[in-house]
């Protein structure tokens, strides 16, 4: 395993100890200019999800109307009712975004893949990178913020859904991550850098509480506005 993630995984609360549990649950506060832009405003402010950790499967609930939730892979996202019935799907979901750019609106059922495998990726992190296929390359460490921050490359798998084949994380001298560079492909290539804050430790866990999420500029640095999506997560648990 690459050393460097050997450090980030024991900063996280060590790779034995997430191998003893296998779902999260939590609730999510949302913001941001992403939603109302793909024609979903105020669908997603306040929404509890909750996620496999060993195979990527996310749901999130209410989705729309009370009695809504998710249910999504990488191969189908469905919504349906609280009892099980299936509403909408949309089946092979990443072929669908096929030409769509920044303001192309979503479908319901793309909006529910969209965050499904997003939120999925962000809450695994970094355990996801010890499973099968993942490819690792060290860059020169970037300063920012007053910190020297190690940069990992990291390629994904074709299994996993995610922004991009390839991402860029930045960890600080204790292992926790502080940045996150990728692009969005289902949204025309639109390059983004994530920070992570405010770090908790739930269930001998250690993660980040607040997401913030801009438009990346060619340098590697952002603009202050717009901010595209913002996440605060609560009530974290495990099992």
């Amino acid at each position: 395993m690459n050393a460097l993630l050997e450090q980030v995984l024991k900063a996280h609360g060590g790779l034995q100890h997430w191998k003893s549990l296998n779902k999260l649950s939590a609730h999510l506060g949302q913001g941001g200019i992403l939603w109302p832009l793909k024609g979903h405003g105020g669908k997603l402010d306040e929404v509890d999800v909750s996620i496999e950790l060993h195979r990527q499967w996310t749901s999130h609930a209410p989705f729309g109307a009370a009695d809504r939730r998710t249910s999504v892979t990488p191969q189908r996202a469905m919504i349906e009712t609280t009892d099980g019935t299936v509403i909408d799907s949309l089946s092979s979901p990443r072929d669908s975004f096929a030409g769509y750019g920044l303001e192309t609106q979503w479908s319901e059922p793309q909006l529910a893949y969209f965050v499904g495998y997003a939120i999925w990726n962000y809450l695994t992190l970094p355990f996801a990178f010890a499973e099968p296929g993942f490819e690792f390359e060290e860059l020169a460490p970037w300063q920012e913020g007053g910190e020297s921050l190690r940069r990992l490359k990291v390629r994904y798998p074709d299994s996993i859904a995610t922004h991009s084949r390839e991402q860029t994380f930045y960890f600080a001298e204790d292992g926790k991550l502080r940045r996150h560079d990728y692009d969005v492909d289902i949204s025309g290539g639109t390059p983004a850098v994530h920070y992570f804050h405010d770090y908790g430790t739930f269930d001998g866990i250690s993660m980040p509480t607040r997401h913030l999420i801009y438009v990346r500029d060619a340098d590697l640095g952002h603009q202050p506005e717009p901010l595209v999506v913002s996440i605060v997560v609560s009530q974290i648990k495990f099992s």
